[in-house]
């Protein structure tokens, strides 16, 4: 099946079910295979010029005039777009039912609900108050429709930016701060945090733990959601 893939999490995902997409965005990190473009600016023409099988898109990483015009171009459209940790499960079987893989464990239904269930009764005390930073200069955050608010949910954490009208908000360090977390997490990207990030959030917020993580584990959601959840749970552990 000739597939295009527009997103990072996504392509991931198809060649872990043994799919090598023919195309993919710049951003997805996969050196041998050929890329049209950005998922904010992918190269429309060329895609068509493909003849693919099926475009593989999302809500919040593609834009919408995009995947409207690859419709109207008569081009076959599968969006994946979980907002929650529940949703990865369904949405990477659905996926590999429209490209006719196999589905990998544990992300069969009933296998999926088990794993759900069992990374929640390993949560232990109460939950840690955290604001996850995703941009800066301005300074912004997620809301609690997100799927990494989701992620943070299943490893104990509760986003403190939680109930916003936006699900990207901008915000202040300072307002930040009045949410007295316990934990910041500055994730390697998509802004790309480094340890000279540290120094300025700690400063704003004395009292909260500051640390740098893996920003694809936090924020790509697929194949990787299993391992992300046992990484980030070592990392905020201190393992």
């Amino acid at each position: 099946m000739r597939v295009v893939s527009l997103v990072p999490s996504a392509t991931e995902t198809l060649l872990a079910l043994g799919v090598t997409p023919i195309a993919c965005t710049r951003f997805c990190e996969q050196p041998a295979i050929a890329t049209v473009g950005g998922t904010k600016d992918p190269e429309i023409a060329r895609i068509s010029l493909l003849k693919p099988d099926l475009v593989v898109v999302n809500d919040e990483e593609n834009r919408f005039d995009d995947v409207d015009r690859l419709r109207k171009l008569g081009l076959a459209i599968h969006e994946m777009s979980p907002r929650s940790v529940a949703e990865v499960g369904p949405a990477v079987a659905a996926l590999a039912g429209v490209v006719g893989a196999g589905i990998p464990d544990p992300f069969g239904p009933a296998a999926w609900v088990s794993w759900l269930e069992e990374r929640r009764r390993r949560r232990t005390g109460e939950p840690r108050r955290a604001f996850v930073p995703v941009w800066r200069r301005p300074w912004m955050t997620l809301a609690g429709d997100t799927y990494g608010s989701s992620l943070l949910q299943l490893l104990g954490c509760f986003n403190v930016f939680t109930g916003q009208g936006v699900r990207y908000p901008t915000v202040e360090l300072a307002e930040a701060a009045g949410r007295k977390p316990d934990l910041v997490l500055l994730p390697t990207e998509p802004y790309p945090f480094k340890e000279r990030h540290e120094a300025e959030v700690a400063e704003a917020m004395p009292g909260a733990r500051v640390l740098i993580v893996d920003g694809q584990d936090l924020f790509w959601w697929g194949i990787r959601t299993p391992g992300a959840v046992e990484r980030l749970t070592t990392a905020l552990s201190g393992g």
